[in-house]
């Protein structure tokens, strides 16, 4: 079974785009992987479920397939979009 970094999987999926700002956010707690904050040198397979929080943005993602490269137009096949929510703004 092929294995990556967390914080790597998230900018070679695209994710997020750059590797240091996908470490922030893990090391910010806004990275989950299967219901436990993910830490950026955890490794990620998969079938492992991730949850990113984006400021008002929430997205939770299965990780289909692992691969150390891809070109921009393949790289959403590597996960499958499960849920994606928008924080309601109408308090203001």
């Amino acid at each position: 079974m092929s294995q990556m970094r967390l914080d790597k999987f998230l900018k070679v999926s695209r994710i997020i785009k750059r590797r240091t700002v996908a470490k922030e956010a893990c090391e910010g707690g806004r990275v989950k992987v299967n219901g436990q904050t993910g830490k950026p040198g955890r490794s990620v397979s998969p079938g492992d479920r991730l949850e990113i929080a984006f400021g008002n943005r929430t997205l939770e993602v299965e990780i289909q397939e692992v691969k150390s490269h891809v070109p921009a137009s393949s790289a959403q096949s590597l996960y499958e979009v499960i849920r994606e929510e928008y924080a309601d703004d109408s308090d203001w």
